[in-house]
């Protein structure tokens, strides 16, 4: 079992930065795939970024490449998101999620997620 809590959302201004955070509760993090997921009002969840677990790989959402930049850090148990250059439409609920099997954009393959941190970009 994983437990995964996010944080580090918060408002912004367009143009802005944000670095957040996910704890993981389990030793066995580094065994796993990760990844960042969003979900905006009224839209469905969507991929924004994974990575392997390793660290040594990653994926990103064509509409985010350039601007986010996924990390972790399996010393201690935490995965990252870099959001810089935030536009309106990057509002959303941000989670973080788990895979044992990918760290690409079928989010029906991942087996923990945290409860979400807020992002609002104010124009």
């Amino acid at each position: 079992q994983v437990q995964l809590v996010e944080s580090g959302g918060g408002l912004v201004q367009a143009g802005g930065s944000l670095r957040l955070s996910c704890a993981a509760s389990s030793n066995i993090f580094s065994t796993y795939a990760m990844a960042w997921i969003r979900q905006a009002p009224g839209k469905e969840r969507e991929f924004v970024a994974g990575i392997d677990w390793s660290g040594g790989s990653s994926v990103y959402a064509d509409f985010v490449k350039g601007r986010f930049t996924i990390s972790r850090d399996n010393a201690k148990s935490t995965l990252y998101l870099q959001l810089d250059g935030l536009k309106p439409e990057d509002t959303a609920v941000y989670y973080c999620a788990a895979s044992r099997y990918t760290y690409h954009n079928d989010l029906t393959l991942y087996d923990y997620w945290g409860p979400g941190t807020q992002v609002t970009v104010l124009l």
